[in-house]
């Protein structure tokens, strides 16, 4: 019997978000061994220039594909939706291009405004990923747009496969063959970045030959095939609403490779100590991105879901399915953010060799939390489709930032950077929550969620807190990298069971909420049959 097309699109939406699950996570961890083998300021020198390459995937695959799909699903199958998407096209190709030429042309000026000119050679090689957004961008589109999610999800992961291959295989022949510099090192990992894209750009384009009911014209972009104003707005705004918010966090790091080491050094510390400074506060950078892997698996379910229930309008089911999500995010990301904080010793030392940044790394994790109820927030605010409020909301975080790293970075140095970013994700979240509904934000009260939480946070906190004590006082500080991770792995471990038990015990969730939750049913059967 032939699949329905329901059922097929349910497939293809949980094959999406486990492809992005893998690309996330594979994003997060291939940093540690980079940071192994060319050390902190080989670290400094990769993480200058990622936010470009950052940017340009962001664009790529989340935003402008997710806008397309919508809008041309949104015509009338035939000569209607070609039109419409011809008209996107040469939008996508000029916007691209544009993009390249700014960061090609404009390298010498960002290298010089970053303090270092020798990173130029390295962001003119990141400057071609933008010229990879208009195929990947109209092939992921046309072809989500078209219910077929499959393609995309292995190109994604193809694509992160092959980038970090070549990102390893370059701080590989650094660490054991030499007469490579760290600047070299980067400028290679960079190229793999852009094979990656091109691998997964031939990919879409098989399937979209074998699969797609129209194909795209490729030919060169005219003027007079550009959008209405209208059009124009539309895109800019929905698609960039999506972009902003997926790349928030890559924002911030790209203010913080222009900021963090020129005011490092008007504070008085030698260029080379700043550069391995801004090294090691880099270190947080996958800390963060594996805490809010969870957070985006949670936005990835629940935002169809809530656009169901608007568009049937069923006020109930959206308002209860809103207030669970907000309640999930908000526990998860407190729970990954103070148990992050409190294992931070032996993760840094077991994965980066050094416990360097401890404090500042403990700091740095709480924009976990913060980001991921921004995350809950912003889906909230799509599924309405309010989307202006959310945009300025970004732009104030954003101005902030920007604004407060300069100031805190010289009194307070590479914690200043990290106390900057989580205020500027405070005063965004608090934008968030004004523009939301009461409603809404009754989540928190409701069934006095917020200190049936706080007890359950209390609990994993303590736990932690004595398990700290223990080992330091049955092994003293830490030697060895292998012990370090034990540690850490244990930490998690007790992290998780006595969170579980505190969020049972103090009925944080409701038991309708538990059977919601995956893994939720079993976990009330085991609890029953023990008690």
């Amino acid at each position: 019997m032939a699949k329905s097309p329901l059922k097929n699109l349910v497939q293809g939406a949980f094959i999406l978000t486990v492809a992005a699950f893998i690309a996330k996570v594979l994003s997060a961890l291939y940093r540690v061994p980079l940071q192994n083998f060319v050390g902190d300021e080989g670290f400094y020198v990769y993480q200058q220039v990622y936010p470009f390459y950052g940017l340009a995937m962001t664009l790529a695959l989340t935003g402008l594909p997710q806008f397309i799909s919508k809008y041309v699903a949104e015509q009338d199958e035939g000569n209607e939706q070609e039109k419409v998407f011809a008209q996107l096209q040469t939008f996508i190709f000029w916007l691209s291009i544009f993009l390249w030429g700014l960061v090609w042309l404009g390298s010498p000026v960002i290298a010089y405004l970053m303090g270092d000119q020798a990173l130029q050679p390295i962001i003119q090689v990141t400057s071609y990923t933008f010229l990879l957004i208009p195929p990947l961008t109209l092939y992921r589109g046309q072809l989500q747009g078209q219910f077929i999610l499959v393609p995309t999800a292995i190109s994604q992961v193809v694509e992160q496969f092959l980038r970090v291959g070549v990102i390893l295989w370059a701080a590989i022949y650094f660490r054991f063959i030499g007469g490579w510099s760290v600047y070299r090192v980067s400028q290679v990992a960079m190229w793999g970045s852009f094979i990656g894209g091109l691998a997964a750009i031939l990919i879409l384009a098989v399937a979209h030959r074998r699969r797609s009911k129209w194909q795209i014209r490729w030919s060169w972009p005219t003027i007079s095939a550009w959008p209405k104003k209208a059009v124009r707005r539309r895109f800019l705004i929905e698609g960039g609403l999506v972009s902003l918010y997926s790349g928030y966090l890559i924002l911030f790091q790209l203010l913080d490779s222009f900021l963090l080491v020129n005011f490092l050094e008007k504070s008085g510390w030698s260029t080379t100590q700043a550069r391995i400074e801004k090294g090691v506060f880099d270190r947080g950078q996958p800390l963060v991105q594996l805490g809010l892997v969870v957070a985006l698996a949670l936005s990835t379910g629940f935002l169809p879901m809530l656009t169901k229930y608007l568009q049937e309008k069923n006020a109930a089911a959206f308002l209860f399915s809103t207030k669970l999500y907000l309640r999930l995010t908000t526990t998860l990301g407190l729970a990954a953010s103070f148990g992050l904080a409190l294992v931070m010793p032996y993760m840094n030392y077991a994965l980066f060799k050094d416990q360097a940044g401890n404090l500042v790394l403990s700091s740095f994790v709480f924009s976990v939390v913060l980001m991921a109820v921004i995350q809950g927030y912003q889906s909230v605010a799509q599924s309405k489709n309010r989307l202006m409020p959310a945009i300025r909301a970004a732009f104030i975080g954003l101005l902030l930032k920007g604004l407060a790293t300069p100031l805190f970075v010289y009194w307070w140095h590479t914690l200043g950077a990290s106390l900057a970013t989580l205020v500027a994700l405070v005063v965004t979240l608090l934008c968030l929550i004004k523009n939301e509904s009461s409603s809404v934000n009754r989540f928190w009260y409701e069934r006095a969620f917020g200190w049936r939480v706080m007890a359950a946070l209390s609990v994993m906190v303590v736990s932690l807190l004595l398990f700290n004590q223990s080992i330091a006082w049955l092994y003293g500080p830490l030697k060895h990298r292998k012990m370090a991770l034990l540690f850490a792995l244990l930490g998690v471990l007790v992290g998780m069971s006595s969170l579980l038990f505190a969020l049972l015990k103090f009925q944080v969730f409701t038991v309708r909420e538990w059977l919601l939750l995956p893994f939720g049913k079993k976990i009330l059967q085991k609890t029953r049959r023990k008690k």
